[in-house]
């Protein structure tokens, strides 16, 4: 998993991105808010940001807000790196747009803890999104077979939208994911098989009486 660190304090970015390469995490360094920000709006960008709120340029609280902004279907888990104390420090921060924060100087434990919270969740957000596409891909398809569709009322083929008769099989197979399978209806072996059967048999029958 990447983990992107904004720090702009060489000897405190270095330490987290040493922790983070030993527990396994492919990191992502910038010096402060501007540059990190840059990261997350490239392809492949990290799920996960240790930002801190101290920063020249672009501080903390600041990224937190121009992320929220560019609203995406699987949005970064934020954790803000902080040595304020107080209370209302640590609700601007999550007003701003963090998601969980811990302070400086962090004890490596706590740290591993927080950021397993966050990929718990962004796992949960990739699932989450995966399924929103693939639903929106079934309401895609269920319009393409809503509407009017003219049919022949003799031999029942559909005209698409090319204006060509078609069989209705091959339309609907064109327009959704569903396949057939072919079977006789209870009707149409009463209408069609019996008769054709009886006919049959009695053309054998006829032939056989012939015989010397």
């Amino acid at each position: 998993m990447k983990i992107l660190i904004a720090e702009d304090d060489l000897t405190s970015r270095r330490i987290l991105e040493a922790i983070l390469s030993k527990w396994g995490y492919e990191v992502i360094a910038t010096n402060d808010g501007l540059e990190a920000l840059k990261v997350l709006r490239a392809e492949n960008s990290p799920p996960l940001a240790i930002v801190d709120w101290m920063m020249p340029g672009m501080d903390g609280v600041e990224f937190c807000r121009q992320t929220r902004q560019a609203q995406t279907l699987t949005p970064t888990y934020i954790i803000l790196l902080t040595s304020k104390g107080q209370q209302e420090d640590v609700v601007a921060g999550l007003e701003a747009g963090a998601n969980d924060y811990i302070r400086k100087p962090f004890e490596r434990e706590e740290l591993r803890a927080r950021i397993r919270v966050g990929e718990r969740v962004v796992e949960l957000q990739s699932a989450l999104a995966e399924r929103v596409i693939m639903l929106e891909e079934a309401i895609v398809k269920i319009k393409n077979l809503q509407g009017l569709l003219p049919i022949c009322s003799y031999c029942k083929k559909i005209r698409n939208d090319q204006d060509y008769w078609e069989q209705i099989e091959t339309y609907v197979t064109d327009h959704s994911q569903a396949e057939f399978t072919h079977g006789i209806c209870p009707d149409c072996v009463e209408k069609h098989i019996k008769v054709q059967m009886e006919a049959l048999r009695k053309k054998k029958g006829g032939k056989e009486s012939k015989i010397p």
